[in-house]
């Protein structure tokens, strides 16, 4: 990151800086309401509804174009399954609403990953420990070099065919994630260890594919192949959508990683200042923020992880404006751009590149 784009605060700045984040929170969670639960209601239905269009055309597939119009409609469906309902409902965004089939603690989505396994990973790992290096797995996911600061090995020279295989089969990274393979390779955990871990995530993996690749093909009868080959695109599409709006939220050029000595004594304007230099918004409208699961949004996203998410434009307006007052920079831009930025930092850093001694980079503030 360019260091300049963004000034450090004293102790009184930071207190304020704080407290300004804080009541925008405050009166987001004040206003939840009857217009919230219609929002999530609508996407339920909305979910549902292009589900059973979808699979109801690809039934249809002896007609060339309802294949194409049915795999498309399972694709956007499980996109939006996956990241406006799933992602937001397991951050506890609609908890308070008491409604038993959008509790976060106990949601499974349809992919095949567990949600235990992504609420540990990702609502704790990552969340609190944002863009540190050594805490946060999602900092290329072991397998993609994004940041010079990461250690270069030769391994790394492939990462530009990786990202095209990861980016294809991304729920099978998210579900391996926990699974942490790499202490298994090299002997810090027994075959005995894995195999206990790995049982809940075998479960839902065979659910997954008996329900998109063996019951869905089954009921079509002759259809067998077309409904077989339109969920496999289907749950392609998800993956790929899925991979290239997280990638564009957390790598772009102006994306910051940090040191674990952040961690020492980090008050909380310390953790949102982390939390926005860290993160990149894309700008979009109503349909593009709907189906990225307004992680377009990424930056309020992180900030306010359990507020219902269809808020973060709303709420994008304050924080730029605190931003701007406050002398930090809100990286935004346009997906194309940010994008392009994204698959820059796997070229690059696909060899060798050094930059700044970690310890030596930008904090998120100077008390």
């Amino acid at each position: 990151m360019n260091t300049s784009l963004s000034r450090s605060l004293n102790a009184e700045e930071l207190n304020q800086f704080a407290a300004e984040i804080d009541a925008l929170r405050a009166g987001a969670v004040a206003d939840l309401g009857e217009q919230d639960a219609t929002y999530i209601r609508k996407i339920v239905k909305a979910v549902r509804y292009t589900n059973a269009a979808g699979r109801g055309l690809l039934m249809a597939s002896f007609f060339p174009p309802a294949w194409v119009a049915g795999t498309a409609l399972l694709g956007a469906s499980k996109i939006l399954e996956n990241m406006e309902l799933g992602h937001n409902v397991m951050h506890g965004q609609y908890d308070w609403m008491g409604d038993p089939t959008l509790n976060g603690k106990t949601f499974e989505w349809d992919i095949v990953g567990t949600s235990d396994h992504w609420r540990k990973t990702h609502n704790y790992m990552h969340h609190t420990y944002t863009n540190i290096k050594g805490m946060d797995d999602d900092l290329g996911y072991g397998v993609i070099r994004l940041f010079p600061e990461q250690r270069w090995k030769p391994f790394f020279l492939g990462q530009p065919l990786y990202a095209v295989i990861f980016a294809l089969l991304f729920q099978w990274g998210v579900a391996i994630q926990e699974l942490r393979l790499g202490m298994l390779f090299n002997g810090k955990k027994t075959k005995e260890e894995f195999k206990v871990e790995f049982e809940p995530t075998k479960r839902k993996m065979t659910r997954q594919l008996i329900k998109d690749y063996v019951f869905f093909p089954l009921i079509a009868g002759p259809m067998f192949l077309p409904v077989f080959v339109g969920n496999f695109v289907a749950n392609g599409i998800r993956n790929v959508w899925t991979f290239s709006i997280i990638f564009c939220g957390h790598f772009t050029q102006d994306a910051e990683i940090f040191p674990k000595s952040v961690l020492k004594d980090e008050s909380r304007g310390h953790w949102y200042m982390r939390q926005i230099r860290g993160s990149s918004n894309l700008t979009g409208g109503k349909l593009f923020n709907i189906m990225s699961g307004n992680l377009s949004h990424q930056i309020e996203h992180h900030l306010f992880p359990d507020i219902p998410a269809w808020r973060y434009e709303g709420l994008s307006v304050g924080v730029k404006e605190i931003c701007q007052r406050y002398g930090q920079h809100y990286n935004e831009g346009s997906f194309v751009r940010q994008l392009s930025q994204v698959g820059w930092r796997i070229l690059r850093h696909a060899l060798p590149s050094k930059g700044k001694r970690l310890e030596l980079m930008s904090q998120p503030a100077v008390v």
